[in-house]
């Protein structure tokens, strides 16, 4: 049953007191006091009449009675027996009673580790001061609310990384939070890639922070990571994460990558560096007599020695090694000298005009010299006129001559062209020196072009060739638009009247070679006469030109 009053460490705590804690001088606080010693006497009372066994289950009784309200589920199992929790008796002792089943607690505070035991003078703490009971089987007597938790106050603070990880990525469901691994392999054993070889202690070497920064200091062992060697990944050297005997010959770990084969020992520290393979200290003219100038100096050792056995012998002219890659295939001769420098084949320190008595001018420069040269030098006898190279690509098809320079210049086919087509037998007037050559020119012999109006314009001869193929009788060169032909003087037929507004196909329906036009009236109107011929031919004695019905009566 409930009770109206409850013990507490400053007297009687009376419900109907509007839940305050009273001393024994205030009035509430005195009301309290004299109703629990009357209670008190009571129970005093019925102790005398009964028996050991009855006082026992009497004093359980009156404990329900004076319960305050039920316990949490957690505790439900406890509630029928108050002195598994409660000694009033000794009330400060009354957290030694929640030790004894909450072991791990007592522990962390004996230890002053974890949540409890880190807590401010955690051994003088009373744990109802935080966990309160009797407040029913749902209440939530740990108020553990993940959000607002600091986890600083625990053995383990969320720093770095960690800070964003979620709750259960460490915390497993249905387990207590306390029982979280706090060692990084507790969480990290899955990620770890050195399969547990290097121990659990993560954090002697990496930072929470990110698992790339690491403070494993290399020079404190024997093999010091200098140079290249500190930005190989550890896996390279230390296959299937075996540190333990690691071989620190340059051999044993470049092998594969020995370009000698072996056949220079397994001493390569003897000429390279750790800082690049290329900066080689071998001295390749003193033990050679063979001096690496030039690009030579970064050739690949292998370039030269194919074998792989340095104690081949080589060839040491230039022609000896470079055969293969000799773009003019032995058509200049084995003195690659002569022409080419150790830097760089090009450019060429070769003068075309004055080693020679031909100049290289405008785009004969850019010419490789094997397009001219086409067998070796002492084989073959060039020729300098512009035919004897150019004849299969001469457009012209042999039609204009062999004299190319007449016209084209050494800067290019297409340019500086000096071909003057006024000096021809067709003059280009008006619009048609904007024409392009190849609007007329439909092949490139040229000579054999039509130099007639009607030979280019046929298709867009509005006349049809009703007017013939003298069009330049009537038109001019500077435009289609511009004409002067004048009807009335050069054909004696006058255009006057609706005659006027007449296209020229109105009445030339045929070429002028094909047919002469007749003047009379009757010529193009017979199907027009309405007088079916009787009034004879000559229609001008009654009508005008400016209309059929517009009559003259004499």
């Amino acid at each position: 049953m409930w009770s109206p009053y409850t013990r507490t460490d400053a007297g009687w705590f009376d419900h109907e007191c509007k839940d305050r804690r009273y001393s024994a001088g205030n009035d509430c606080g005195a009301v309290a006091l004299v109703r629990a010693s009357w209670i008190y006497r009571l129970v005093g009372a019925l102790g005398m009449l009964v028996g050991a066994v009855q006082v026992h289950a009497a004093s359980q009784a009156l404990e329900r009675l004076l319960m305050p309200g039920p316990v949490s589920a957690a505790h439900a199992k406890y509630e029928t027996d108050c002195a598994q929790c409660h000694d009033f008796a000794n009330r400060p002792g009354q957290a030694q009673l929640c030790a004894t089943c909450h072991e791990p607690v007592r522990d962390d505070i004996r230890a002053g580790k974890g949540l409890h035991g880190r807590l401010p003078n955690a051994a003088m703490l009373q744990c109802r001061g935080c966990h309160t009971e009797h407040k029913g089987r749902d209440t939530d007597i740990v108020k553990f609310v993940a959000l607002e938790f600091d986890h600083s106050k625990t053995d383990f603070e969320l720093a770095d990384a960690h800070a964003t990880v979620p709750c259960a990525s460490c915390h497993q469901a249905g387990k207590p939070y306390r029982e979280a691994a706090g060692q990084c392999s507790g969480c990290h054993l899955k990620d770890e890639p050195h399969e547990g070889r290097l121990g659990k202690d993560c954090a002697s070497c990496h930072d929470s922070v990110a698992w790339s920064r690491t403070r494993y200091d290399h020079g404190k062992t024997k093999f010091p990571l200098e140079n290249k060697h500190a930005e190989v990944p550890c896996a390279a050297c230390h296959f299937g994460n075996r540190y333990d005997g690691t071989p620190q010959a340059c051999a044993s770990c470049h092998s594969p990558d020995d370009v000698h084969r072996g056949a220079r020992g397994t001493d390569c520290a003897s000429c390279h560096t750790t800082k690049e393979w290329q900066t080689a200290r071998f001295n390749h003219e003193k033990e050679t007599g063979f001096a690496l100038r030039g690009a030579h100096a970064d050739a690949a050792c292998a370039s030269c020695h194919k074998t792989g056995r340095y104690e081949d012998k080589v060839p040491k002219d230039c022609h000896g090694c470079h055969l293969a890659e000799d773009t003019h295939a032995g058509r200049l001769g084995e003195k690659c000298g002569d022409c080419h420098t150790n830097d760089a084949f090009k450019p060429a320190k070769f003068d075309h005009d004055k080693d020679t008595k031909y100049l290289l001018e405008g785009e004969h420069k850019q010419v490789s010299c094997h397009a001219c040269h086409t067998a070796p030098v002492a084989q073959q006898s060039l020729q300098s006129n512009c035919s004897s190279c150019h004849a299969a690509n001469d457009v012209h098809a042999a039609k204009l001559g062999t004299q190319c320079e007449s016209c084209h210049a050494p800067a290019g086919w297409r340019f500086d062209v000096r071909f003057d087509h006024d000096l021809s037998d067709f003059q280009l007037l008006g619009q048609h020196a904007a024409v392009p050559c190849e609007q007329c020119h439909l092949t490139q012999s040229f000579k054999d072009t039509a130099s007639g109006c009607n030979d280019c314009h046929a298709k867009t001869d509005v006349h049809k060739g009703s007017l013939g193929k003298e069009c330049a009788s009537c038109h001019s060169p500077n435009g289609w638009g511009i004409w002067e032909f004048d009807h009335g003087k050069q054909t004696g037929f006058g255009l006057t009247g609706a005659h006027g507004k007449l296209t020229c196909a109105g009445c030339h329906r045929q070429p002028p070679d094909v047919v002469k036009l007749s003047q009379d009236c009757v010529a193009c109107h017979q199907d027009d006469d309405a007088h079916f011929g009787d009034f004879g031919r000559q229609c001008e004695r009654c009508h005008v030109t400016l209309s059929f019905k517009q009559v003259r009566i004499r």
